[in-house]
């Protein structure tokens, strides 16, 4: 996919200085190197995106609205034969009360207990809830785990998804970044980052979680909701986002891979509403929910990241209006967390005990 995406931009871009940006991209022996702007102009990185003078009014219209429904779990355990964790399939109401899923996790016993720190853990573009235990390192850490489903996604990547989206589909490019963008009322994502918050106020309503240790985390599109959520959910205690995606449209317009490919292939079939586009967007974009942060976050960037680049991660971090922290991998690339960084979120999470 990525080498299919650059060929592309190479017979599109003949020009002089393509050859810079082939081996920028590249690097030696076909290797990712550097995506963007050095790590010091990334330091200093200010986004352009518009702060709609509604943003707060409309995601406080939007969450009451959904939390007319009470925010209650629906727990059903589930074998596995995982001896070191127990398992249970969770439905509570998200967006406009719908049915949303996710997978609960701790170690045998835990929903007898008091007390205990939870993470709600939001997944990447595509990707679904999966199966029972394949996200193992926070409940055996000692921590509740609840991972919420995307909605509508799973079929993509991963091992599939059980929530589906039961809203119109109108003309939209493949994917879910236009789906319903001509209006922000029906605009996909006001349905799923809405999910994201009902995720919280069901786990607050489990009488074996510390209400106040509850953090929330994720990587790409679920760094991009642990953001959103953090930043302004009053239950939440601290974040861990990595690999998050803001300032949507500097990336539609310095990257050619998905998902803000979506976005250009729409702005091809529509190009009279890129200021409607726009504007639906700042809605969404996680940049401006970091300038409401009152929140500590812990971020995490790769500065050789083929698909979100890395002014994207930083926008939001940049702007992000509490303590934050940023942990910079220079030679990684679009990948989920791996065990030392995951290490490393445990440590940071120590100081909230």
């Amino acid at each position: 996919m990525f080498c299919a995406a650059m060929s592309g931009m190479f017979l599109e871009n003949q020009a002089g200085g393509i050859m810079v940006l082939v081996s920028r991209i590249f690097g030696e022996h076909g290797r990712t190197m550097l995506t963007d702007m050095e790590k010091n102009a990334l330091e200093t990185f200010r986004p352009q995106v518009q702060m709609p003078a509604d943003f707060v009014s409309f995601w406080s219209n939007t969450l009451q609205e959904s939390r007319q429904i009470p925010a209650l779990a629906q727990m059903q355990r589930v074998d596995s034969p995982i001896e070191t964790l127990e398992f249970y399939d969770v439905t509570f109401p998200g967006f406009a009360g719908e049915s949303i899923k996710g997978w609960l996790a701790g170690v045998p016993g835990f929903t007898k207990r008091e007390n205990q720190p939870l993470i709600v853990e939001y997944l990447g573009y595509g990707v679904g809830r999966g199966v029972p235990g394949e996200r193992m390192f926070w409940p055996s850490a000692g921590y509740v785990h609840l991972i919420m489903d995307s909605r509508g996604q799973g079929g993509d990547c991963g091992t599939g998804g059980a929530t589906p989206d039961p809203h119109p589909a109108p003309p939209h490019a493949f994917g879910f970044f236009t789906l319903g963008g001509e209006n922000r009322e029906t605009y996909f994502f006001r349905r799923l980052i809405t999910d994201a918050y009902r995720a919280i106020d069901a786990a607050l309503t489990l009488n074996f979680i510390d209400p106040r240790r509850v953090f929330v985390a994720g990587a790409s599109q679920g760094g991009t909701l642990a953001a959103c959520v953090g930043a302004r959910h009053e239950g939440v205690r601290a974040v861990l986002s990595d690999l998050a995606l803001g300032n949507v449209m500097y990336g539609v317009g310095h990257n050619d891979h998905m998902p803000y490919r979506e976005v250009q292939r729409y702005l091809r079939a529509y190009p009279d509403r890129y200021d409607q586009v726009e504007t639906t967007l700042s809605y969404f974009d996680a940049v401006n929910f970091a300038r409401h942060a009152t929140r500590p976050a812990y971020f995490s960037v790769s500065l050789s990241d083929e698909y979100v680049p890395p002014a994207c991660t930083y926008s939001i971090f940049n702007e992000w209006s509490g303590d934050k922290s940023m942990e910079v991998y220079p030679f990684n690339e679009h990948d989920d967390p791996n065990l030392h960084h995951l290490l490393k979120q445990h440590a940071w999470l120590e100081q909230f005990h």
